[in-house]
């Protein structure tokens, strides 16, 4: 067994960033004060403010710093709005290329009273991380996406057999601690080899896993049976750009971003909690922001370290959030609008320290 100790880095992003962040970890904090879990929370700097103070969004040193840890909360970046310069850059798809974090966990859940279209959805899609058609992740140099003409734009994806196993191996471990069902969404009826060559590495890849059943779904059926029939799902695994939408589309069943937890984790013991949301300028500093998807991801950085690296505490304070946040949803007074609520970000966060300290 480890020493119940972790070293997590705290990077509160941009704009509801600056909110959520700290909610996450006051609430990770007292989880693990009532299972005598130490945590050594470390600040590091990241998005306009870095850009600000440092120059950069993504501070040099930033990444060296980061990987003497176990992992890392990050806010949302807003950085869309960042202003032309070279050191305003995206820092998301730098750190999961750095860190090789390229499962991107995310957990669907619907909860009673708070605005879901469906009772009983309990999924979670696996989305690959780090190629596809994002272009600013799948070369090396360059730009996946270019401009040989001025009426011309060429978009490349990249699917490559070791990121389809993988990312699969994730999901099908996943799915074998839940129920047992994993989908495979795809288009192969049009992406012949592209969606192809994932689906044959899918299938390789459950062959080490065999008491998990496995099916496939053509995405665009899988956008309409999210929408009808969302229990019939467990583990959902896909590619980059299809994970992208069906995840803000599953999202939108449960009551919104507000509603999506997420967690990038690769092949190491190390692990990045992030909620799959952005920084949501209108609403910053007014205290509307739901933490719930901040707070859940830390929730899920501390379970999975926690049964990674052998740390039980970290597994009994991940459980003891679990528990205290689902009785905060259930309190209309604590909640916030978003999911029929009349509270804010600090009672919701004050309410989840409650339920965990009481208990």
């Amino acid at each position: 067994m480890h020493d119940a100790s972790l070293v997590l880095g705290v990077l509160n992003g941009d704009d509801i960033g600056h909110e959520i962040v700290p909610a996450a970890v006051t609430v990770a904090s007292a989880a693990a004060a009532r299972h005598g879990l130490r945590i050594d929370w470390r600040p590091l700097p990241i998005g306009r403010r870095a850009l600000d103070s440092h120059g950069s969004t993504l501070p040099e040193g930033t990444l060296e710093t980061l990987a003497t840890m176990d992992g890392f909360v990050l806010g949302p970046i807003g950085h869309r709005d960042y202003p032309k310069g070279p050191g305003a850059i995206n820092p998301h798809p730098i750190m999961r290329k750095h860190f090789n974090l390229f499962a991107n966990v995310r957990p669907t859940r619907s909860y009673p009273g708070i605005g879901c279209l469906h009772d009983g959805v309990d999924l979670v899609i696996v989305r690959e991380n780090n190629e596809g058609f994002q272009p600013d992740r799948n070369v090396v140099a360059g730009s996946g996406e270019f401009r040989p003409t001025e009426d011309m734009t060429i978009s490349v994806r990249v699917i490559t057999r070791l990121g389809s196993n993988r990312v699969a191996r994730v999901a099908l471990a996943l799915a074998r601690s839940r129920r047992k069902l994993l989908t495979l969404v795809h288009k192969n009826t049009v992406f012949k080899l592209g969606c192809g060559m994932f689906v044959e590495e899918c299938y390789k890849a459950a062959r080490d896993f065999p008491d998990v059943t496995v099916n496939e779904v053509i995405v665009d059926t899988m956008a309409m049976r999210l929408v009808r029939d969302p229990q019939s799902f467990d583990v959902v695994v896909t590619t980059n750009m299809f994970g992208d939408i069906l995840t803000d589309e599953a999202a939108g069943l449960v009551g919104g971003l507000g509603m999506a937890p997420g967690l990038c984790i690769g092949d190491g013991d190390f692990a990045m909690a992030q909620a799959t949301h952005g920084s949501a300028p209108d609403i910053a500093g007014t205290g509307r922001a739901n933490p719930y998807a901040m707070i859940d991801s830390a929730r899920m950085l501390l379970d999975w370290l926690g049964r990674r690296r052998g740390i039980p505490q970290a597994v009994a304070a991940a459980d003891s959030m679990q528990r205290a946040i689902i009785a905060t949803l259930a309190d209309p007074k604590a909640r916030t609008g978003d999911i029929r609520g009349s509270g804010t970000t600090a009672t919701m966060t004050a309410e989840i320290v409650r339920g965990i300290e009481s208990t």
